[in-house]
């Protein structure tokens, strides 16, 4: 388990967050039930922003919207002074619902939407990031019909393979996001958009993966994008003033992984500075607008997920299964990536693990897994298991898969825990469903 103050086992062996006790969590809420740990939240916000003020200058922190959104992460955010990326319509309809300033947003994309980009220019969203021809050609027209000159960037793919799962690498050369460095496609990208009146070309975006931990592919993605950088100098004569290495940080999910403190970041962070004053040096460029989009580590060690124990079945010489009132609805990365969690017991937190089990969902899956080979006390029924680190793409990627209820997320600090996301109802679940007069029975 990777503590620190405000996720720790108190007094009674219980574990708690953001001072609140989980066992009074799971009574007070109900399960199952997604906490976050806002301390954890700003913490590291902040180390993010006064690393790049401190070591750079001009830079913007951008919270990656697809780790959790909801309108109280870009309440905490724009408190910070931190900007956003949002991926869609609805991250930005959230952001713009909760008073973000929209010149401090980024939208990104490999196929958005006419009523997204129109959404995008009328809410005066800073700056897209464009990442195929069509998208440029529509934004030009729309932004002209506006009587407005867009700011964007051009995503380009630099061809840095990140060490991570390959159902979520995004810059290998067969990706669906970016334009290749190598294949000649950024740089005839760059003269298409060069080439539009009511766009301004404002630098380079890049994103090389999720769940990194080296930092020496961050440093290389930097050297790379800042020789092409150079290169588009040369040839075109033109000299990005932004550059946006996106995010990928990795975090901590099992003792498989590595423990980062907020100085852990603050040291990534400064390698990742240090190449890019160190490309500029050698390719005699300015130093740009310097933009990071952290999600998952911002977000997700500061999230966990709170379950009641029910059925436990054990098949003699194969497996012990502890099912909870949660599964793939709620957290299905383990069906899609067979990603690793830990879990414990919040009401028996301080008792050590004497088991290997199999922690499964309620739904009506084969596959409804949280995890296998998961160590834990003898569980029973009744207790509150805890999966830990669940605070990134858990709520976001979750469903009413089988009707069951998404479920309701809390924001808990000095103690006190309230509501970010309501809890879902029977009538929610419905709200949206319509008989057609064809099929409503008559008398």
């Amino acid at each position: 388990m990777n503590t620190r103050k405000t996720l720790c086992v108190n007094e009674k062996g219980h574990l708690a967050i953001g001072g609140c006790d989980c066992v009074e969590l799971a009574k007070q809420f109900g399960t199952p039930l997604y906490v976050f740990d806002e301390d954890y939240l700003r913490g590291m916000m902040r180390i993010y922003r006064d690393t790049i003020a401190k070591e750079y200058g001009d830079g913007l922190v951008l919270y990656a919207s697809k780790a959790f959104s909801c309108e109280a992460m870009y309440a905490i955010a724009k408190q910070e002074g931190i900007g956003a990326d949002v991926v869609s319509g609805g991250e930005l309809y959230t952001a713009m619902q909760a008073g973000f300033p929209a010149e401090n947003i980024c939208m990104h994309g490999n196929n958005k939407l006419p009523r997204e980009m129109d959404y995008a220019l009328d809410c005066g969203v800073g700056l897209l990031a464009v990442d195929n021809p069509a998208e440029a050609d529509y934004l030009d027209c729309a932004a002209a019909k506006r009587g407005r000159v867009q700011d964007v960037l051009l995503r380009i793919n630099p061809g840095v393979e990140a060490h991570t799962h390959k159902f979520v690498q995004t810059a290998t050369p067969d990706s669906k996001f970016g334009f290749s460095v190598q294949s000649g496609a950024a740089e005839e990208m760059t003269r298409h958009i060069l080439d539009k009146k009511n766009l301004r070309l404002k630098g380079f975006h890049c994103h090389i993966g999720s769940q990194i931990f080296e930092k020496q592919s961050f440093c290389l993605a930097a050297e790379k994008c800042l020789a092409f950088i150079a290169d588009m100098k040369k040839k075109l004569s033109f000299e990005a003033d932004t550059l946006n290495l996106g995010g990928g940080f990795g975090i901590w999910y099992t003792d498989e992984d590595e423990k980062f403190t907020f100085e852990g970041y603050a040291a990534y962070l400064r390698a990742l500075i240090g190449a890019v004053k160190e490309g500029c040096a050698k390719y005699g460029l300015k130093q740009p607008r310097l933009m990071i989009e952290p999600g998952r580590s911002i977000v997700g060690e500061a999230g966990i997920t709170l379950y009641t124990v029910g059925a436990i079945k054990e098949i003699a010489g194969v497996r012990k299964y502890v099912a909870v009132d949660g599964g793939m609805f709620d957290n299905p990365r383990f069906c899609l990536y067979e990603s690793k969690y830990t879990a414990i017991l919040a009401n028996r937190a301080d008792e050590q693990p004497t088991e290997l089990v199999s922690i499964a969902g309620k739904c009506c899956e084969s596959g409804d897994l949280i995890g296998v080979n998961m160590n834990l006390p003898e569980a029973k029924t009744g207790d509150i298991l805890v999966v830990l680190s669940t605070g990134a793409y858990n709520y976001s990627m979750a469903s009413n898969y089988n009707r069951n209820f998404i479920p309701p997320a809390v924001l808990a600090k000095n103690g006190t825990a309230e509501y970010i996301i309501k809890p879902q109802s029977y009538e929610d679940l419905v709200r949206n469903d319509v008989i057609p007069d064809r099929l409503k029975q008559t008398d």
